[in-house]
């Protein structure tokens, strides 16, 4: 991913595509994740992560948090769920569909203002 010259110029918005993602593993996903949210970055995923992905991406999160360095992250995802249009045996099983939209970034950047089935609404600081 390409670095922005002066971070005061802006915010640095990385799109990950669905296919750069299929590739990883689960820790891969969350490490780039991490690693551009930590340099302030705004990540957005074409294609999600899946339920057990997103809780292991909130643990590790958690564990890297300090005062001085890192605040966290704020992460939003539409649709929340497709449970309509999966099958019975999906529903039953408790399984997502991961073909969802996610934005993340650093907790004290991002502050999410509208949500809704059809639209996430962000207002992005430069720190």
């Amino acid at each position: 991913m390409a670095e922005v010259k002066d971070p005061s110029d802006g915010v640095q918005i990385d799109l990950i595509s669905g296919e750069r993602m299929d590739g990883l593993t689960s820790m891969e996903k969350i490490r780039l994740i991490l690693d551009g949210v930590r340099d302030g970055n705004i990540v957005i995923l074409e294609e999600g992560l899946s339920p057990d992905e997103e809780s292991r991406l909130i643990e590790v999160t958690m564990t890297e948090i300090s005062p001085d360095e890192f605040n966290g992250i704020e992460i939003e995802t539409y649709p929340k769920s497709e449970a309509a249009d999966a099958s019975l045996l999906d529903r039953i099983m408790g399984k997502e569909s991961t073909k969802k939209l996610t934005v993340i970034g650093p907790a004290n950047q991002i502050e999410t203002l509208h949500k809704d089935k059809n639209l996430i609404s962000a207002l992005v600081s430069r720190k």
